[in-house]
């Protein structure tokens, strides 16, 4: 990853106050019941960085289906597997997959495609866990490189 996304990274992840009533809305015009439970299960910092990325997603990609959509929102939320905090994610980012935390935190996207599988449509779950590389993958991972 570059240094610029991860400093840029983290100062957006310092504070841990919820997302806006009108970014809320947004997801929930998005997502399924069950993909909102765990997605309302994230860290805040998380839930508003799947915002940020969804609008990111949303211009990159006008035609996006919901499925691919739904990956926007959900593409960090193997993350919360880890629970870590942000000091804790910023050392697990330097020292890399150490300890059993540590290492849930780098497989995040394998452990949420694991998470969503029986809830999301196979396209979110195939964009989530990385298992899929086309223009809609490419336009998700720029949408998300922040």
């Amino acid at each position: 990853m570059k240094a610029a996304h991860l400093v840029k990274r983290a100062l957006s992840s310092l504070l841990q106050t919820p997302p806006n009533p009108q970014d809320i809305a947004a997801v929930s015009q998005v997502l399924n019941i069950a993909e909102s439970a765990v997605w309302s299960d994230m860290q805040y910092r998380d839930q508003r960085h799947s915002v940020v990325v969804l609008h990111r997603f949303d211009i990159l990609a006008p035609a996006a289906v919901r499925a691919e959509r739904a990956a926007a929102l959900l593409h960090d939320v193997g993350k919360n597997i880890s629970n870590l905090g942000f000091f804790s994610r910023v050392i697990a980012t330097v020292v890399g997959p150490r300890g059993q935390r540590f290492i849930a935190y780098h497989d995040h996207e394998r452990l949420g495609a694991e998470l969503l599988r029986v809830i999301s449509d196979p396209r979110t779950v195939a964009l989530v866990g990385g298992s899929v590389e086309d223009d809609i993958s490419l336009l998700l991972k720029a949408a998300d490189d922040i």
